[in-house]
């Protein structure tokens, strides 16, 4: 028999935080420099690095969730939905290999040695991640995953957009702990096994995701 999963606030809201932070964590661009102002400047510096990063990756969560809920009676038939969960899965698995494999630090991003002001890091953040929409495509996948996208229950949907903003908050707030309690033993080297714990993470999750998708070990209800 498989597991029943009904629509509920608690629910959403986990989604939601787990959506933020597999958004978040991955080290791009902005998660370097989210260490390199927090080793440099303090964690204050770091923490607003990443808070702009997660007004752009909320304003990309509103966009994606809006176009696809021009499409939801499509998703949410019972095939196409077992087919853009299992896709969901794929690209979530992809997405983490690519994590897996890539070195963050050949295109790391020297931060000035002036401080600046908090506002000023705050905005200089988010433009280096609104600069990148291919997080369009992480959000998709998830979403098509945890069939996310429900404008049926606009109360739900609220509360799991306000989620995905808690689960990056939540990451940024314990990356810039873990480094300001380690910046003495922290360099590129660490950046680089982040990373990699990050994409293994997301393979192992997708792929338990993906096999209980496949093998029906769970369903959703609305």
């Amino acid at each position: 028999m498989p597991f029943q999963f009904h629509l509920d606030i608690l629910d959403w809201i986990f989604k939601g935080i787990l959506i933020g932070i597999v958004a978040s964590a991955p080290m791009g661009p902005v998660g370097v420099l989210c260490i390199q102002r927090t080793l440099n400047k303090g964690r204050w510096y770091g923490l607003v690095t990443g808070i702009g990063a997660t007004i752009s990756d909320f304003i990309y969560a509103l966009i994606t969730g809006f176009g696809m809920s021009f499409i939801v009676d499509i998703i949410n038939n019972n095939q196409n939905r077992f087919v853009f969960q299992i896709l969901g899965s794929i690209m979530l698995m992809a997405f983490g290999i690519y994590c897996y494999r890539s070195d963050p630090t050949k295109k790391i991003h020297i931060s000035g040695s002036k401080k600046g002001s908090l506002i000023h890091n705050c905005v200089t953040a988010f433009l280096v991640t609104f600069s990148n929409p291919l997080i369009i495509f992480l959000f998709m996948a998830a979403f098509a995953q945890f069939a996310f996208v429900m404008p049926k229950h606009p109360l739900h949907m609220c509360v799991g957009y306000l989620s995905i903003i808690c689960g990056a908050l939540l990451w940024w707030f314990g990356l810039t702990w873990l480094i300001d309690k380690v910046r003495n033993k922290f360099d590129n080297s660490s950046i680089v096994i982040i990373n990699k714990i990050i994409g293994s993470v997301v393979i192992i999750f997708s792929l338990l995701v993906l096999i209980g998708t496949v093998f029906n070990l769970y369903t959703f209800h609305y």
